[in-house]
């Protein structure tokens, strides 16, 4: 369920896979840190395990489904072989219209944190070249002190990266939740309907992955992005709108007609 919502994690190109401390020395890395953001990718943290949890829910509802299935065939004297799909939850959850939506939502409320981390790795980055422009000409206390303030950002520029980090995650497992529960009724529905004794999770992106291989013919992912989407559509999108009645003209206003003088009387004799 990563694929729901991308996941935002901190991308480290130091040579030894962690961030490397602001030091005034002449090992600095020669490729820039940079925060990146992305929503439903597969991670190692909570996000993960809560993904984990769903699929492994998913396949036991099915096989629970499968076992009723068969002993009623077995009761009723139907020997048939049933079907075996696979779906890629992940995926499945970051198309459904409500993934989508959930993934913007939190793009949004993330994206100022994510533009303060990034500025903070860029004044890093930046009192890194004073120091190494400047090293022999400036003075070994104005050294001193900028390497000072690059050690205090590095400490605060982690500790914020660590909450961010925390926090997405945490928000990214809440909708891992919500969705993928709504869509193991939808999975269970469409496996009874369709003659299915299993459907097992296969991401190929994920580090573990059981199922070495699975044909695209057995893949059933669109099929239940589909199915939830007309089962559980998105909240929240803008309502039609009402044409407006064409304005009622007026008539246009008459000009009176003046005031015809009264008729002479006759004269009197």
């Amino acid at each position: 369920m990563s694929a729901i919502l991308p996941s935002l994690r901190w991308a480290s190109q130091s040579p030894q896979g962690t961030r490397q401390k602001f030091q005034a020395n002449s090992n600095w890395p020669n490729k820039e840190n940079k925060v990146n953001f992305r929503m439903w990718a597969p991670t190692r943290s909570g996000s993960s395990r809560k993904l984990f949890q769903i699929a492994a829910l998913v396949v036991a509802c099915l096989l629970s489904t499968a076992r009723v299935q068969g002993q009623a065939s077995s009761a009723a004297g139907v020997a048939s072989a049933g079907k075996i799909g696979v779906i890629n939850v992940r995926q499945a959850i970051a198309s459904t219209a409500e993934g989508k939506q959930a993934g913007a939502e939190l793009q949004s409320q993330f994206s100022a944190r994510q533009s303060e981390l990034e500025g903070l790795n860029k004044q890093i980055n930046d009192l890194r070249q004073r120091l190494e422009a400047g090293r022999g000409k400036i003075s070994p206390e104005e050294e001193a002190r900028l390497t000072r303030d690059g050690q205090k950002l590095t400490q605060q520029l982690d500790r914020k990266q660590n909450e961010y980090q925390e926090d997405v995650n945490s928000a990214q497992a809440d909708v891992f939740d919500r969705i993928g529960r709504k869509m193991i009724d939808v999975l269970d529905r469409y496996a009874r309907e369709n003659g299915y004794v299993a459907i097992l999770n296969y991401d190929p992106s994920a580090q573990t992955n059981p199922i070495l291989f699975a044909s695209t013919n057995i893949d059933v992912t669109q099929d239940i992005v589909r199915l939830y989407d007309q089962a559980y559509p998105a909240k929240g999108g803008a309502p039609a709108q009402t044409p407006k009645p064409a304005p009622t003209q007026k008539p246009a206003a008459q000009t009176p007609k003046p005031a015809q003088p009264p008729a002479a009387k006759p004269p009197q004799q």
